[in-house]
């Protein structure tokens, strides 16, 4: 709809950008950003409003303001990975995501918060420090949930975003732009884009290029997309898919961009409930909101049934294994003799090198570096990686009879519970967290299998609770599709930033109806 306004000569892309920036200045109290790139972005809007002016924009995505997660290398914009190993480092070439967003005549306002080398599922230990989540000053969360006659501090009722990407899917929900990129190794986009209320897609493995993502497992990385809406998502994964032969692992197939219908029936469809997605922790809330959503399609005529992946519940300690050993090669490259980084010791280049990673690093990286090293060492290979490896197939295997079976989408929750408060989230370990928080999200990273959050309800303290769809390989259009029609059904409400109104009333209200 915004994108029809600037066609039609309603706003202008400066005038966008120009709004987007204030509401980021507006919002700076929510730490989504990590640069913001304020000069190029106005530069890139104006080169919009020429194209405009002369009736010849790149496209849907032409002058809208768009974010990406810190771990995607930009050129002549700071790639931090929010890590002191990467401070100041200024890449000399643009991911190709972001490269495809700028060909197409989006406008990139900044880089976006983030957990460490996106090792994390709350936003909360990157350098920057952690993300605050919109809802947690919206008018919906404050009516239910933070007392009114206690005196307590109330900036400790804050929620968090969830992670890896928070800082993407805060950008998001915050109406500060209108789509993000994030990355999703196992979760990191669906997880804070069900948290924050809004539509976090990960697609298929190899559908999208990985070409200056900043690795964290390779075998399982994919960018993601977050908007405020399915359809939205389609349009920007038709700007990115497809092949590219800086990229080795993408798809060598033509990808072709698609619409999503407006009117679905779904009274075709076979919709799968894994009945190991019955987790352990899954709060009672999230199991009736599930529940609902599984009446939906039944009650449209669609044919739910259980289903079962039986080696879902090896996956969390199947992944903890992988991931680790591919963190451990991956940032291996972090030396201080090339980039970032460098210590000042300088008895030898050993020294130097060991107290580079001792600075450069925070301890989450470390211990998954160490933990990667251990399972890797000749004596354990076998007992840990090759047998990970054997427990990866047999996970993937599941997914693949289930679909074989005519199961056409998988239903699931996408989190535990809604989102906790800040100081209840940092009692436990970032281990413990991440174990718990990817426990529904990362099967689907080890059979690369594309994977949606739809935001569904508000919870009983008034935050976002998600669910999530899982398709068949490089079946997004259906995934979509199917997502799309949920989304109708469910009207999830529009988050009511009061923090905001106070701050900058103009430009909320811009932003309201522009998102809508």
């Amino acid at each position: 709809q915004v994108s029809a306004a600037l066609k039609e000569g309603q706003v202008t892309p400066t005038e966008l950008c120009q709004r987007c920036l204030s509401l980021i200045k507006s919002t700076k109290f929510l730490n989504a950003y990590v640069t913001v790139a304020e000069e190029a972005a106005l530069k890139q809007a104006e080169e919009s409003e020429k194209r405009y002016r002369r009736g010849q924009p790149l496209g849907a995505l032409d002058g809208i303001p768009v974010a990406v997660k810190d771990n995607f290398n930009t050129a002549g914009i700071e790639t931090t990975c929010a890590s002191n190993m990467l401070k100041g480092f200024i890449s000399p070439y643009n991911a190709t995501v972001v490269q495809k967003l700028l060909d197409q005549g989006a406008v990139l306002l900044g880089k976006t918060n983030l957990d460490e080398f996106a090792m994390g599922s709350g936003s909360t230990d990157g350098v920057f420090g952690p993300v605050r989540n919109p809802w947690s000053y919206s008018r919906q969360y404050k009516e239910k949930s933070i007392p009114k006659s206690r005196s307590e501090d109330k900036e400790s009722h804050w929620v968090i975003t969830g992670g890896s990407s928070g800082g993407s899917a805060a950008a998001v929900s915050s109406f500060t732009c209108f789509a993000a990129l994030g990355s999703d190794t196992g979760g990191s986009t669906r997880n804070p884009a069900a948290h924050c209320g809004v539509v976090g897609l990960k697609p298929t493995y190899g559908l999208i290029s990985r070409h200056g993502l900043i690795p964290l497992v390779n075998s399982m990385d994919v960018p993601g997309i977050l908007t405020r809406c399915v359809d939205d998502a389609a349009v920007v994964l038709g700007s990115l898919a497809g092949h590219d032969p800086k990229d080795s692992t993408t798809v060598q197939d033509n990808f072709k961009p698609f619409e999503l219908p407006s009117v679905t029936d779904v009274s075709k469809l076979s919709i799968g409930i894994p009945k190991e997605y019955h987790a352990p922790g899954l709060s009672s809330e999230i199991l009736s909101v599930w529940a609902k959503a599984a009446d939906l399609f039944k009650n449209a005529g669609a044919k739910v049934i259980e289903v079962s992946l039986p080696h879902t519940r090896y996956s969390i300690v199947c992944y903890h294994v992988l991931c680790s050993a591919e963190v451990a090669s991956n940032m291996a490259r972090f030396d201080g003799l090339q980039y970032g980084h460098r210590s000042d010791v300088n008895e030898s280049t050993e020294s130097m090198y060991a107290a580079t990673r001792r600075e450069g690093f925070n301890d989450v990286v470390r211990g998954r570096i160490l933990s990667g090293n251990y399972f890797l060492l000749k004596q354990n290979y076998e007992n840990y990686f090759i047998k990970a490896q054997k427990v990866r197939r047999l996970i993937a295997n599941d997914f693949v009879k289930v679909f074989r079976s005519g199961v056409d989408i998988l239903l699931t929750p996408t989190t535990l519970s809604d989102a906790v408060p800040y100081v209840e989230f940092i009692k436990e370990d970032n281990r413990t967290r991440s174990t718990e928080d990817d426990i529904l999200t990362q099967a689907a990273n080890m059979a690369g299998l594309p994977a949606i959050n739809v935001p569904t309800a508000l919870s009983e303290r008034g935050l976002p609770v998600g669910l999530q769809f899982i398709g068949r390989s490089f079946q997004e259009k259906q995934l979509l599709t199917v997502a799309k029609w949920f989304e109708k059904q469910v009207k999830f409400p529009m988050i009511q930033l009061e923090e905001v109104r106070k701050h900058d009333h103009g430009v909320f209200q811009h932003q309201k109806s522009a998102s809508l």
